[in-house]
C-alpha cells in the first residue's frame, strides 16, 4: 500500500488533483462556518465540501481568502441544489455560487441528488458542462446517484459527444455517497473503479451510531485510536475520499490525525459488512 499523508492526492480524469481527506460543512451554520473552516486549514485539511443547500458557500470562501494559503492549494466543492434541477435553474445556481463566493473558479461541482426526472438531470449536466468549458468549474461529478442514474448519465454524455464532438459531453470525475462499513455500496464503487471515478464518502463515521460495534472496538484498542479515526482510516484505505464533519476544534484535529497508522488488509475486510444501513437520506433508490 502506498503510504498516505495529509497532503496525499488523487488525480481526477480531468487531470486536476483532489486531496484525499476533505472537511465537510453539511448543516454547519453560516455564522460559524468561516471559523471552523479556518480551523480545518490549521489542522492541515486543504479540501472543503460545501453545497448550495448548505447555505454556507460564502463563509467557506471567506475562510479560503483569509487563510494565506494559495488558492491553487485548496480544493473547494459545491453542489446543485436538489430543488434547482434543470438547465436554466442550474445555470442560475452556478451564477449564484460565484456571486456568493467571489471565487475565480470552483474545483468541483456535483449534482447533489438525482431528483427531478431524466430531463432535469440531463439539463443540469449540460449546464455544468458549459460552465466547465467556460473555465468556471474544473471538474464535474454527481452525488447520491444509483447505478441506474449513472448509466443514464453515461449514455447522455455519449449522446452529447455524438452531437458536439469527442470530449464535449463532460466527464464524471467524482461521485459522492454515504459510504462506510455498514453501507459499502459494492455495485456503485465497482462502477466507479471501472471508469476511474473517485468515490467520496460522506457520513464516514456513521454519525457515531456504530462506535460500539465489537469489530470496531477491537481496532480502537489495538491502535489506541478513536472509533472515528479507525473509520476514516478504513475509508482512506478503501480508496475513498472521506469527508468527516465537526464543529468541535479538537475533533477537527482528531479526524485528520489518521496518517500515523495503517489497518492490515484483513482488518479492512473484517470491518466491512454486507449491511445496507444508511444513517442519512438515500436518493440512490429513487426512480423518477
Amino acid at each position: 500500500m502506498v503510504e498516505l499523508n495529509i497532503n496525499s492526492k488523487y488525480t481526477l480524469p480531468t487531470g486536476h488533483e483532489i486531496p484525499l481527506l476533505g472537511y465537510g460543512v453539511y448543516q454547519t451554520p453560516a455564522d460559524v462556518t468561516e471559523e471552523v473552516v479556518s480551523q480545518s486549514f490549521k489542522a492541515g485539511y486543504r479540501h472543503v465540501d460545501s453545497a448550495r443547500a448548505y447555505r454556507n458557500e460564502g463563509p467557506c470562501s471567506d475562510a479560503i481568502k483569509k487563510s494565506g494559503i494559495p488558492r491553487s492549494e485548496i480544493f473547494f466543492t459545491s453542489k446543485v441544489h436538489p430543488r434547482a434541477m434543470g438547465y436554466e435553474e442550474t445555470k442560475r445556481s452556478i451564477q449564484s455560487s460565484f456571486a456568493q463566493t467571489g471565487l475565480d473558479y470552483i474545483d468541483l461541482y456535483l449534482i447533489h441528488a438525482p431528483y427531478g426526472g431524466k430531463e432535469a438531470r440531463t439539463g443540469t449536466w449540460r449546464a455544468l458542462v458549459e460552465a466547465q468549458q467556460a473555465g468556471q468549474i474544473r471538474s464535474l461529478g454527481v452525488s447520491n446517484y444509483g447505478v441506474h442514474h449513472l448509466e443514464e448519465l453515461e449514455a447522455y454524455i455519449q449522446e452529447l459527444e455524438k452531437q458536439h464532438g469527442e470530449g464535449k459531453g463532460g466527464q464524471i470525475s467524482v461521485g459522492q455517497w454515504e459510504l462506510h462499513p455498514w453501507l459499502p455500496r459494492p455495485d456503485i464503487v465497482e462502477w466507479c473503479e471501472q471508469r476511474g471515478i473517485v468515490p467520496e464518502a460522506y457520513c464516514p463515521i456513521v454519525r457515531g451510531q456504530r462506535f460500539g460495534e465489537p469489530s470496531l472496538q477491537a481496532l480502537v484498542k489495538k491502535y489506541s485510536k478513536t472509533a472515528a479515526q479507525i473509520l476514516i482510516r478504513w475509508s482512506l484505505q478503501k480508496g475513498f475520499v472521506p469527508l468527516p464533519k465537526s464543529v468541535t476544534p479538537s475533533r477537527i484535529i482528531e479526524n485528520a490525525d489518521v496518517f500515523d497508522f495503517a489497518l492490515t488488509p484483513d482488518e479492512v475486510a473484517s470491518l466491512e459488512t454486507k449491511e445496507y444501513s444508511p444513517c442519512s437520506w438515500d436518493p440512490t433508490t429513487s426512480h423518477d
